[in-house]
């Protein structure tokens, strides 16, 4: 009897995480949440038929479908689910789409029609002492292919630790939960093992289960250590300080072009607001100064992100709105949105204090590392110029909304 109660607690407590796994897939859809979850749903169907089986014995029809379940379905999509959450290029993911669905449907068929040998009993049946030789190697094949595709995934982890180690670390602790699922399914597939397979598969479910919920919360990377202490940042006052940063006599292509302007720029920080003709853009015909303000500029540019890999935009973005706070007092808003209607779009909303703030942004060396770095994560940018007839805002707005 006591095969008979794991049994039912095994499959009860397998269609249990597989509905909580469908319910946090829904609110935030991806492939390898899909893949996770079929195979969820393919072991919560072999552990099902593993009850009637501990309860009267299994026949030929409990044992395909188990073997089906947990030997073929769930290391395959578990596997699948892997590469397309950790391998970025399109070529690997296409070539492993093709071969998860030839090692779908040829295995499935093999399993489903070759003929069985032996006696059944209760505990989970062993596939090498009921199927012959051509579905052990067809089991062999898919076996193989999951362990060596999450090798791959690992390597492409490992390969990310120098340029984002906490997203790597994570990664590799998310691939190894899978690892061990995978290890279990195909040991119990494989072997049986009586209760000690039953036991075996309840840590298979809570692997598959705590790996998919840390792929959903991914950690950030802190770019402000990665990028050092050398840069500005911004003082309460709304101008720039110097952290440990390079002389302020040093002239190079960006900061030597922004201190020519300061020296004969007589409006203070917020000054632009003091009036209307700030957003015009005019100070008074004859007015004192002679001179001539600069209109506001703002863009707001609309990114459509690549399926699978908006958390690497989003830390690239991360780093890149840090390094504007750091290196860009004129820069006077930037800001990115995430869309919850549109999960794939991002919005980066800027105000810059006129045309040149912008110029200079739009040449300083973390801009150009982002358009590098983000360019295979993104499919399309739609980029709208504003201009400004009138504006309202609190004071240290720009202080909520860049970071220090």
């Amino acid at each position: 009897m006591v095969e008979v109660g794991l049994a039912f607690i095994c499959a009860l407590v397998a269609w249990s995480a597989t509905a909580a796994l469908i319910a946090r897939g829904i609110r935030d859809p991806r492939l390898f949440m899909a893949a996770w979850v079929a195979s969820a749903v393919a072991l919560a169907i072999a552990l099902s038929a593993g009850f009637p089986g501990a309860l009267l014995d299994f026949s030929a029809a409990t044992f395909r479908i188990f073997q089906i379940g947990v030997g073929l379905l769930g290391p395959l999509l578990l596997a699948w689910g892997a590469v397309e959450y950790a391998v970025v290029e399109p070529r690997t993911r296409f070539g492993t789409r093709l071969v998860v669905t030839t090692l779908g449907i040829v295995p499935l068929v093999v399993l489903t029609m070759d003929r069985l040998r032996g006696q059944f009993g209760n505990g989970y049946p062993a596939m090498r002492e009921h199927y012959d030789f051509l579905p052990g190697i067809a089991l062999g094949l898919v076996h193989t292919f999951a362990f060596v595709a999450l090798a791959v995934c690992a390597a492409a982890a490992l390969r990310r630790m120098g340029e984002q180690p906490r997203r790597a670390r994570h990664q590799l602790t998310v691939l190894g939960l899978l690892a061990l699922a995978v290890l279990i399914e195909v040991l119990v597939s494989r072997f049986g093992l009586g209760i000690l397979g039953q036991l075996l598969m309840l840590g298979a479910i809570a692997a598959l289960w705590t790996g998919f919920l840390r792929a959903l919360n991914p950690p950030r990377e802190r770019p402000g250590r990665r990028a050092g202490r050398g840069g500005r940042r911004r003082s309460r006052g709304g101008g720039s300080e110097d952290q440990d940063g390079p002389d302020d006599d040093e002239e190079d292509g960006v900061w030597g072009r922004r201190r020519k302007r300061d020296d004969y720029d007589d409006f203070d920080e917020y000054d632009d607001y003091g009036d209307d003709r700030g957003f015009d853009g005019a100070e008074g015909e004859g007015g004192g100064g002679g001179q001539r303000r600069q209109r506001l500029r703002g863009i707001i540019t609309i990114y459509t992100l690549a399926e699978g890999r908006a958390e690497m935009f989003d830390d690239y973005a991360d780093e890149m709105v840090e390094q504007v706070a750091r290196h860009e007092p004129d820069t006077l808003l930037f800001a990115c949105h995430t869309v919850p209607s549109a999960p794939l779009q991002r919005i980066v909303y800027a105000i810059y204090r006129d045309q040149l703030a912008f110029e200079e942004h739009e040449q300083q060396p973390h801009v150009l590392e982002f358009a590098r770095r983000s360019a295979n994560t993104v499919v399309a940018t739609n980029v709208i110029e504003l201009a400004l007839s009138g504006a309202s805002a609190t004071d240290n707005l720009a202080g909520m909304l860049l970071p220090h």
